[in-house]
This record gives C-alpha cells, sequence and structure tokens, in this order.
C-alpha cells in the first residue's frame, strides 16, 4: 500500500514539473536565457524577481506580452530589453505566464 502511494506522489510531482520544464526549454529556445535566468539577475533580472515585481497586478500579464514582443528600456536600469519578433505569440504568452508564476 505504501508503494502505490509513493509511485502516486512522485507521478503527481513529475506532472507539475513538466509545464516548468516545459517553459524553461521554450525559453532557452528562445534566446531569453542569454539576458535571464530563473533565480539569479544576469543582463536582465531573474525571472523570480520580474514575478515579485508584479505580483497581484492584473495588467501585468498583457504588459509584459507587450514588452516581450516590442522591448523596451528603464524598468530595470537603462540595459535595453531588445525585440522579440521571431518568437511567436502564443509562445511569448506561454512564457510570461510562466514567468508570473515563478516562485
Amino acid at each position: 500500500m505504501k508503494k502505490s502511494g509513493l509511485i502516486i506522489a512522485a507521478l503527481g510531482l513529475a506532472f507539475t514539473a513538466a509545464p516548468a520544464l516545459a517553459s524553461l526549454e521554450l525559453a532557452t529556445k528562445s534566446a531569453c536565457t542569454a539576458c535571464h535566468a530563473v533565480d539569479k539577475k544576469l543582463v536582465g533580472p531573474s525571472y523570480k524577481d520580474v514575478a515579485k515585481k508584479y505580483a497581484g497586478n492584473a495588467k501585468a500579464e498583457a504588459m509584459l506580452i507587450e514588452k516581450v514582443k516590442k522591448g523596451g528600456v528603464g524598468t530595470w536600469g537603462q540595459i535595453p530589453m531588445p525585440p522579440n519578433p521571431n518568437v511567436k505569440d502564443p509562445d511569448i504568452a506561454t512564457l510570461v505566464k510562466w514567468v508570473l508564476a515563478t516562485k
């Protein structure tokens, strides 16, 4: 009985972690990780810092989707974030949702 409980718990953990791994792979594929990391500042802020800054902001998702598409400067300092015209809109939305959910 204990083994089946452990197996179920392990499967639950695997299914919970899968979207995070998929989004990190998408961030890597989309070249986001050239400037951003999950838990430390590189050229740009960490994903955790972005999530913390915009926690509870109902307009954050739409604003960040636009910023990822068009680029910007000034929110995190004077190093500009370039536009990302080669990243598909659904991928940008997935990435922004993932970043905002990063703990």
